[in-house]
């Protein structure tokens, strides 16, 4: 299955595994897009992001988070 920038649950929790010490509440949106588009499984066009996406994926690794 591949990733794209619609799949905010599913790509907050590949950040969870992968970087289980990050407070996603700190992190800049610069690196979350950096982040993103390194996950193995993620295939979308980096120009398909904005700042509403990457609030979804930030508010989604903050609910993982807390689990």
């Amino acid at each position: 299955m591949s990733l794209k920038w619609i799949d905010s649950l599913d790509i907050a929790i590949e950040l969870c595994e992968q970087h289980p010490d990050v407070d996603p509440k700190t992190i800049r949106f610069t690196d979350l897009s950096e982040w993103v588009q390194a996950l193995d499984d993620f295939d979308d066009d980096p120009t398909h992001c904005n700042e509403r996406v990457l609030e979804a994926i930030q508010m989604c690794w903050i609910e993982e988070a807390k689990e």
